[in-house]
């Protein structure tokens, strides 16, 4: 369900049935050895595996987000704030305009939690229109099974090391990287973001074995679904 696999008729035809749609929601940025696409390649898959079996469409992800403390890190693109805003809404006027009516955006980048905003005021604009936003790594189940596996889970490190986001001949760190100072870090230009962060990892470990992620990514995928599936006024 696709919609990269589907025409217009098929879609006017879908939607006379069921206005549900899904919209993941990525950003092209460093994760220390992991591929920069890896927001994108997360969201995505996720929301294809959630949706599938609802028979509910997944509009193309947007790969490209708010990241600005990365943009020192070669490879990383951020959006201006007012750009993502800009651009969520606009598609969303498109899916309303083909008929979907109550739409799950699955967001694969912390950072991009403050278009949030930009969402609740397009719904004003929007009457009889529903909109959920699905932080899908941190949902309260899936969280919560990162958490049993490891605690010491954080951006760029083992949580987000998936075969799916890995690189071929790039070899992870065996060691378990130190938390750094959050607090520090967030008030920091780029540049001293990445003097202090060095090759992009949080903090923890870089790899976990297969069936821990496995493990992991079923509940994410799970809990997707429910989300798309129930909860509807």
């Amino acid at each position: 369900m696709r919609i990269a696999e589907m025409n217009w008729m098929q879609v006017e035809a879908h939607v006379r049935g069921d206005d549900r749609a899904v919209l993941p929601v990525g950003s092209t940025e460093q994760h220390a050895g992991l591929s920069l696409a890896v927001d994108s390649i997360l969201s995505e898959r996720v929301a294809v595996e959630a949706a599938g079996p609802l028979a509910v469409p997944v509009f193309p992800v947007v790969s490209y987000g708010f990241t600005p403390s990365f943009v020192d890190y070669p490879g990383t693109v951020t959006l201006r704030l007012s750009t993502l805003c800009a651009l969520l809404t606009d598609i969303l006027d498109g899916m309303v305009r083909s008929g979907f009516r109550r739409i799950t955006i699955v967001n694969g980048h912390g950072g991009n939690s403050p278009a949030h905003g930009a969402i609740l005021e397009w719904l004003d604009r929007n009457r009889g229109c529903q909109v959920k936003w699905h932080n899908w790594w941190n949902a309260p189940k899936t969280f919560a099974k990162v958490q049993a596996i490891d605690p010491v889970a954080s951006h760029a490190s083992w949580m987000e090391n998936f075969p799916w986001t890995r690189l071929p001949n790039v070899a992870a760190p065996a060691h378990q990287k130190p938390m750094m100072d959050l607090a520090r870090f967030q008030q920091l230009d780029p540049g001293a973001k990445k003097a202090l962060l060095g090759d992009g990892n949080y903090g923890g470990l870089y790899q976990r074995p297969d069936e821990d992620m496995l493990a992991i990514w079923d509940v994410a995928v799970e809990e997707t679904r429910a989300l798309i599936a129930d909860g509807w006024a």
